[in-house]
């Protein structure tokens, strides 16, 4: 088991888009990944928020409820997307401390390769539809942040420095 650093913002990694995978992912990288998001009780981890530049993401939405329903997307896309968006307030590991409203789609349609390559595709709603949606934005280097509006913005950069070390 290996605990992974996790990036923070502003790094700049966070906000470059990644490349697609290409062959397999290694399972000790993917094993670290979960170690690193569950010791940081976190419900999904992205790829780049660990310096890996490659579009892949692993989650787990029902850990802290003893429901555990691990998964690895890899190269996700998102097919299709329920069109009346639900704002809720969103946390990122890779934005300690600061809470976002952010509106999403309630439901989406993914397809994505499984570490084995089998390719899958599902519809999500609720909770899972969201975090999906957020670890897939970390892969397109877009931060919770950039859903607000300037001056929200604004407002959650400079409560996010002040609360910094």
């Amino acid at each position: 088991m290996s605990i992974l650093q996790i990036l923070t913002w502003p790094d700049e990694r966070l906000s470059q888009r990644c490349a697609p995978v290409e062959g397999i992912v290694p399972d000790d990288l993917i094993r670290d990944m979960f170690d690193t998001m569950y010791a940081a009780k976190g419900r999904g981890l992205a790829a780049p928020q660990v310096g890996v530049m490659q579009r892949f993401f692993v989650m787990d939405v029902g850990w802290k409820e003893a429901t555990p329903s691990p998964m690895v997307m890899i190269n996700p896309v998102i097919m299709a997307a329920e069109r009346v968006p639900v704002e809720m307030e969103e946390v990122c590991l890779s934005i300690p401390g600061l809470s976002v409203p952010v509106s999403r789609p309630k439901a989406v349609t993914v397809q994505w390769t499984a570490p084995e390559g089998d390719i899958h595709m599902a519809d999500f709603d609720g909770f899972e539809a969201r975090c999906i949606q957020h670890e897939f934005d970390h892969l397109n280097g877009v931060i919770s942040l950039d859903h607000l509006d300037e001056p929200s913005r604004i407002a959650c950069l400079t409560a996010y420095e002040k609360a910094r070390p």
